[in-house]
């Protein structure tokens, strides 16, 4: 098994951006210029690596190579939008390492392009870039292939090869990151662990609640030891936990309603399965059926945030009224969102930086959770 945090390491031990690696502070998958740059990368290093697997490292500031981290991101998606936009496309897995330098809501990106031996190219056009365009990496640059016929060059291999198999998991490594898990969470989270196989640690934490008689979780944080993943988090939703000899299985649920008449909606399933052959799989099962409400009533929410969005783009000062709405401007949206007003994402999005900046970073918190329930609706 690949301990993930140290592959990191010795990735960024190659100071510069090369033809195998690339990081970058954050992905702006949200806007037409970060997704098309995105899949630029994925594009030239998927043709500059046939044979061997390439990275794209997320988190980290490029001049000093150091570690800043990014959001938990909850996109299983991904390889959806590559499909979507690259012919020959490679397959690719987002995954969320934990550091204990960073905060615990902060994680490093790792994205792995796996090797496809095929030439990759644009299906279609994506933002400047143009269709059938080829881009492959000249040292830490993703340039465009001008030619007529491009050449698939093995040249990576016996690097990434060495590097892969310094980053081999090791009993040491293991505990490290039970200890660390089990240090870095406060008591009332219950940190705890499962061996599964005889081979998988997981460690989870959340702090417990019973809601009609049922066992919940909030703030919760599962991480696979093994290869030093993290699995699951989130600052909000409640989640139920359960487990047997050979899977772990989280239900996600999220709390939806107008005023005093929230509800709890199961989100999602996620089952990680272990295998007797030390591979594990994670199958995701989409629960949500939203809630349908007057269509005078989501006028009404709807016309009133447009409003409010409106004067924080136009840097109009807000009632105090409306000022106390900002705090529930995220849920409003998401409800919008779910009822049919689809342009809701793009107008709660011109409001972001207004609500990163509130003294109470609660609304900030709730921006992200509703930003990652409209992506995961908008995708299943």
């Amino acid at each position: 098994m690949i301990n993930k945090r140290l592959l990191v390491k010795h990735l960024l031990s190659h100071n510069d951006e090369n033809s195998f690696y690339d990081k970058k502070l954050k992905l702006s998958l949200g806007f037409k210029e970060g997704k098309a740059k995105f899949l630029k990368h994925i594009c030239a290093l998927s043709n500059t690596n046939p044979e061997n697997n390439s990275y794209i490292v997320i988190g980290v500031e490029d001049e000093e190579n150091k570690i800043i981290g990014v959001d938990f991101f909850d996109d299983s998606k991904i390889q959806n939008l590559v499909n979507a936009y690259l012919k020959n496309p490679p397959k690719i897995e987002y995954e969320n390492v934990p550091f204990p330098s960073l905060p615990r809501y902060k994680v490093v990106g790792l994205v792995t392009i796996y090797p496809n031996k095929k030439v990759t190219s644009l299906l279609k056009n994506a933002w400047k870039y143009k269709k059938d365009t080829i881009f492959y990496r000249r040292g830490s640059n993703s340039i465009p292939f001008l030619g007529t016929n491009f050449d698939l060059r093995n040249t990576n291999k016996p690097i990434v090869d060495s590097i892969v198999k310094n980053a081999r998991n090791n009993i040491e490594l293991t505990l490290n990151g039970v200890f660390d898990f089990m240090n870095n969470h406060k008591k009332r989270y219950n940190p705890q662990f499962k061996v599964f196989n005889e081979q998988f640690v997981l460690c989870w934490a959340g702090e417990q609640k019973k809601i009609n008689s049922e066992t919940f979780y909030s703030r919760v944080d599962i991480e696979l030891i093994n290869e030093q993943v993290r699995l699951f988090f989130s600052a909000l939703d409640d989640v139920q936990i359960s487990y047997n000899q050979k899977s772990f299985i989280i239900t996600e649920y999220i709390l939806l309603g107008l005023d005093k008449t929230e509800t709890y909606y199961p989100l999602e399933k996620t089952i990680i399965h272990f295998k007797d052959n030390g591979k594990h799989h994670i199958i995701k099962e989409f629960l949500f059926e939203p809630p349908k409400y007057d269509e005078k009533i989501t006028t009404h929410i709807y016309t009133n945030s447009a409003k409010i969005v409106g004067k924080i783009a136009n840097n109009i000062p807000l009632s105090v009224t409306e000022h106390e709405d900002v705090y529930r401007l995220p849920t409003n949206y998401l409800l919008c969102y779910l009822n049919g007003y689809l342009d809701a994402p793009e107008l709660l999005s011109k409001a972001k930086y207004y609500i990163k900046n509130l003294q109470d970073k609660t609304t900030y918190v709730k921006y992200k959770e509703a930003m990652r329930v409209i992506r995961k609706v908008k995708y299943n």
